[in-house]
């Protein structure tokens, strides 16, 4: 069994798709981070650093329960797990310089981007311009990669095109103001439909609907959320 710790957000949504993609028998447990949940000591005995997604796999290696934090991480683990989506051998290579492109590029610059452009006080255009430009950028790059090819790895669907599903949802917030996103990226817009029309896709959405995640922006939520900006409790 998967204890898979969860919140509506993109890495934990690139989780839910694989774990619904592979059958393999989850849980989900609500982590609601507006609310702090994930500084929880409990919690942070399964994610030291406080961030969700994170697993824990009551049949891991030889049988043992174990840990597994960060997406990336958790993709790769649950992968091999159920041995599939992993591409071929020969592309190892280029699975993990992909996943680890978006996983050091993509998804932060696209999460700084939304965060100054929705969260942070007004008056810091010098930081959005940075963070959302560096995220276009991001997104130039995989769709010049996609010219000619139906996946990001490979001639299959792998892990890879499911991490960068989970972002690629948030481009109209990435992109804020812009009707259609996606349009100045041909290639990633035809990824993102193909696996967003996905069955697992649509199951995955449902992931964590039926809990009650806060969705007010009140102190304490900025508190939770960003609890480097504030002095240390003494």
């Amino acid at each position: 069994m998967i204890r898979f710790y969860y919140h509506p957000t993109p890495n934990p949504a690139k989780v839910a798709l694989l774990l619904e993609e592979t059958g393999l028998q989850y849980e989900t447990i609500p982590i609601d981070t507006s609310r702090g949940e994930q500084h929880s000591p409990s919690f942070r005995a399964i994610n030291p650093n406080g961030k969700v997604p994170a697993i824990v796999d009551t049949d891991g290696p030889e049988g043992r329960e174990v840990r597994v934090f960060d997406s990336t991480a958790i993709l790769l683990y649950l992968a091999e797990k159920s041995g599939r989506f992993l591409g071929a051998p020969a592309d190892r290579p280029e699975l993990l310089s992909w996943l680890l492109f978006i996983a050091s590029g993509l998804g932060p610059f696209s999460g700084q981007a939304v965060h100054f452009q929705f969260a942070a006080p007004e008056g810091l255009d010098y930081a959005v311009n940075r963070y959302r430009r560096e995220a276009e950028r991001h997104y130039e790059v995989l769709d010049d990669h996609l010219e000619g090819r139906d996946f990001i790895v490979g001639d299959d669907y792998t892990i890879a095109d499911m991490s960068a599903w989970g972002w690629l949802d948030r481009a109209s917030r990435v992109r804020k103001g812009e009707d259609n996103p996606l349009a100045l990226y041909p290639n990633l817009k035809r990824l993102f439909e193909t696996v967003d029309a996905r069955p697992a896709a649509s199951r995955a959405r449902l992931v964590g609907k039926d809990h009650a995640f806060k969705r007010t922006n009140d102190e304490e939520t900025r508190r939770a959320l960003f609890p480097s900006n504030y002095p240390p409790a003494i």
